[in-house]
């Protein structure tokens, strides 16, 4: 059998006359778990799912936000004898990640390059903004914004045919606030800003020259016309034409907005870079080449991001989430026929890296063969980060691209209630009867059939949470979509052991 086939069975939920088994498929289809402070759900089942996919083979990317985890995963890796496996990107280690390399070397042409580097940009950017009930104009910043990234790379590259961080604060900071400030009076007096511009200026300034000189006389008599000449000019260099967008966009739309409006997109962009910027970060992430890469995971290696937020709060939040996002991208890109291994996405307190496309992510992760695992205390962490509009309705949804739940104990009244209406109801037999003693004897007896709660939501409250006085096992509720787990219910009700070993 293929050591990764997706029926190969990694839990045992149901035994007897039927068993029932937990598989890599079910695996594949993600999984959420829940449970309050001290519940188990990390040193419970957390463990035990890490465990299980570490001896299946697994690649994968862990996440991180306590200063622990580190330690337990190494824990994890020397059980199952995978101590090699693991890959520690951290501050001061062995290893680095070059995002803008790694971009660059992944797209197919030059504007894909640029394409691929806002999507990243924007994406951790978006996913570090305070989540409110947005703005009626927020459609405005955000086009805005994305406008800002895309010039700002294109006329780095079009300048000095590279793009770095430092480039694009360095320009970000010195675009001039009125058309007054875009006269120079001599070139000492020229900051990051128009030195890039008048490079690129240059550099296409030279191309339209070369293309001129090369004209057929007879074609340079057709462009007499000054309107049809640039318009031949535009269509035959690709580069004057993207010069023509940079000057449109900076000296007619972006330099004239209102000091208040374009201070909110200046600083939205260069806080993220300047954040960037700093070490431990720049070592980590711009300055040297990347010793490892996504696609390690694919050959089996465990990449775990120790940036913790507790130690690093935003920055490690937001680089911790700008490589998640670019790992995700390319484990969708893998060919599963080629390289059938599976993946996990490990995240504890995932709610802190959730970005806008997370949804749309895992609704593909079973055909990508990635086993997602989402741990958090309960749903209001995640309507806190993915508020706004229909704030409900959004959580609810990406909840639902995840088919394996389990729910340990909670004090939560919205978690226990979402957990109680996921496992469902079912008709009980109600029996009552009536006795009648005088003159003479009667009895009655009626039957009648009443829908109730297979699990109430207070019975959550009441679930074992492990430790010296459980004897160390952790009580949870396990749920799985499609398969039945045991008479025809797909729940059950597990006893987790926090000194599981394989």
């Amino acid at each position: 059998m293929n050591s990764f086939d997706l029926e190969m069975p990694i839990i045992e939920l149901a035994s007897g006359t039927k068993r029932s088994y937990w598989t890599i498929r079910h695996a594949v289809e993600g999984t959420q778990i829940f449970g309050g402070i001290g519940s188990g759900k990390t040193s419970g089942s957390g463990r035990m799912l890490a465990l299980k996919y570490l001896a299946a083979g697994f690649g994968g990317l862990v996440l991180t936000v306590k200063p622990d985890e580190k330690q337990a995963w190494q824990e994890y890796c020397r059980i199952i004898n995978r101590e090699n496996d693991l890959i520690i990107l951290e501050p001061g280690g062995a290893h680095s990640f070059n995002f803008l390399e790694y971009e660059s070397t992944q797209a197919d042409g030059s504007e894909a390059i640029t394409e691929n580097i806002v999507e990243v940009l924007k994406t951790v950017i978006r996913a570090g903004e305070e989540k409110g009930e947005g703005k009626s104009d927020d459609a405005f910043w955000e086009t805005a914004l994305d406008m800002l990234i895309f010039n700002v790379i294109d006329l780095c590259k079009l300048a000095y045919g590279t793009v770095s961080v430092q480039l694009m604060f360095d320009i970000v900071q010195t675009i001039p606030k009125n058309k007054e400030g875009l006269k120079i009076n001599s070139p000492e007096d020229a900051k990051p800003f128009h030195q890039a511009f008048e490079e690129a200026r240059k550099k296409v300034m030279s191309q339209v020259d070369a293309w001129t000189l090369d004209l057929p006389e007879i074609e340079k008599l057709d462009f007499e016309d000054e309107a049809v000449y640039e318009a031949a000019m535009l269509e035959a260099l690709p580069d004057a034409r993207l010069f023509k967008f940079l000057d449109q966009f900076f000296v007619d739309n972006f330099i004239s907005l209102s000091d208040k409006t374009r201070s909110i997109i200046d600083f939205t962009f260069s806080g993220f870079l300047f954040r960037l910027l700093r070490e431990p970060i720049y070592s980590l992430f711009c300055r040297n080449s990347s010793t490892v890469t996504p696609e390690d995971s694919l050959k089996g290696k465990i990449i775990l991001v120790n940036l913790p937020v507790k130690l690093y709060h935003k920055v490690g939040r937001d680089c911790q989430i700008l490589f998640k996002y670019i790992w995700q991208r390319a484990m969708e890109k893998r060919n599963v026929v080629q390289n059938s291994r599976p993946m996990f996405l490990w995240a504890d307190e995932a709610q802190n890296f959730l970005h806008e496309h997370d949804a749309d992510y895992q609704a593909t992760a079973r055909s990508s063969r990635i086993a997602t695992v989402y741990i958090s205390q309960n749903l209001p962490n995640y309507y806190a980060n993915m508020g706004g509009h229909k704030a409900d309705y959004r959580v609810k949804s990406f909840l639902g691209t995840l088919g394996t739940k389990i729910f340990h104990a909670n004090a939560d009244i919205e978690t226990n209630r979402y957990a109680s209406e996921l496992i469902g109801e079912a008709f009980f037999e109600d029996q009552s009867g009536t006795v009648n003693v005088g003159e003479n004897f009667s009895q009655s007896r009626t039957q009648s059939l009443r829908l109730e709660k297979l699990v109430r939501p207070e019975e959550f409250i009441r679930l074992k949470t492990g430790g010296s006085k459980n004897n160390y096992r952790v009580e949870g509720y396990f749920h799985q979509q499609g398969d039945t787990i045991r008479k025809g219910l797909n729940h059950t009700k597990m006893a987790f052991n926090q000194n599981y070993q394989p």
